[in-house]
């Protein structure tokens, strides 16, 4: 459980595009990336000023065997919105390689 009530959680799941909503997938298909990485979460959360810290040892909790990580990041507004826009940043970055 998170203490720092300044910090939003964004699992990579919640951007992930090959994910259901129901495997905790918070994004729009449409909006979503495909197999987001911790890194590109950190970069685009990085260059939106949102000060991300990575926890790489994190399980998910639906999918608890899967220590997949997340990232930390300051809490600038509704989850929803500052997923959607780290989703976007990501999908910028992979638009212009």
């Amino acid at each position: 459980m998170l203490k720092d009530k300044t910090k939003l959680v964004i699992w990579p799941v919640y951007l992930d595009a090959t994910k259901s909503r129901g495997e905790g997938r918070i994004l729009s298909a449409k909006v979503s990336v495909k197999s987001p990485v911790l890194r590109e979460i950190e970069k685009a959360a990085r260059e939106l000023n949102l000060a991300p810290v990575v926890e790489t040892d994190k399980s998910y909790p639906k999918s608890w065997w899967s220590t997949g990580g997340r990232v930390l990041v300051d809490k600038k507004g509704p989850k929803s919105i500052i997923s959607k826009q780290i989703a976007l940043k990501i999908n910028e970055t992979r638009t212009k390689k």
